[in-house]
């Protein structure tokens, strides 16, 4: 195990000082469990969707919910379908491929008290897709937030278009870098907004073919 404080005594010699990395703290933004601070993924190299661009994005698709059944594909922690609970959303199913992930979900899941109208499952996105779609499940909200070197968003919308996997109004929230952008309609699904939130943009994908004001870049 590295001394920290060594190796800082060490470095100052030569003029050089590592910096220490920084804790990811997540948290429920607002509703029920408004406030609750949840798990990262133990040794996460991915990103999780900050409490910024999470505020907007709430803000834009509910801010709250009068029931509906979520979506997090690739949850990581679960952050986005546990706000989506905690806003009033009636169910969620989470789905990622890393035992440590789904380990820290369910660990989320039992401190928000969701345990009863949650499903985790260990997958590939695309197989989980087929696999709900025969299971005729559909949902309100899906989120969709790859990690960035390994996105196929596109080819996801689509797979969820095919499936028939989101209700009347339904919505794909796709998280992205910015300099990705994506064609107006995918499948039988239509763009309904694009914004940006310095390096990140989410485009949103609808079941009808209106299309809503993006809000200015963040």
């Amino acid at each position: 195990m590295l001394d920290y404080d060594r190796i800082t005594l060490a470095a100052g010699r030569c003029g050089k000082i590592p910096a220490k990395k920084e804790d990811v703290t997540l948290r429920i933004i607002s509703g029920k469990n408004k406030g609750k601070v949840i798990k990262a993924v133990p040794g996460m190299k991915t990103r999780p969707t900050s409490d910024k661009v999470k505020e907007a994005v709430f803000h834009k698709i509910g801010p709250y919910f009068d029931g509906g059944a979520v979506l997090d594909l690739y949850a990581g922690t679960g952050n986005l379908g546990l706000e989506a609970l905690s806003r009033g959303c009636d169910s969620a199913v989470f789905i990622d491929k890393s035992a440590a992930a789904l380990k820290t979900i369910k660990q989320n899941i039992h401190s928000c008290s969701w345990q009863d109208c949650t499903e985790v499952y260990k997958n590939e996105a695309g197989r989980a897709l087929t696999q709900l779609g025969n299971r005729k499940i559909k949902f309100d909200l899906i989120f969709l937030d790859p990690p960035y070197a390994h996105q196929q968003i596109e080819n996801i919308v689509e797979k969820i278009s095919a499936a028939n996997l989101l209700n009347l109004h339904g919505m794909v929230v796709c998280e992205h870098q910015k300099n990705i952008e994506f064609p107006e309609k995918i499948d039988g699904l239509y763009k309904k907004s694009e914004d940006h939130y310095g390096d990140t943009a989410v485009t949103i994908y609808t079941t009808d073919g209106e299309t809503g004001r993006s809000l200015p870049d963040a």
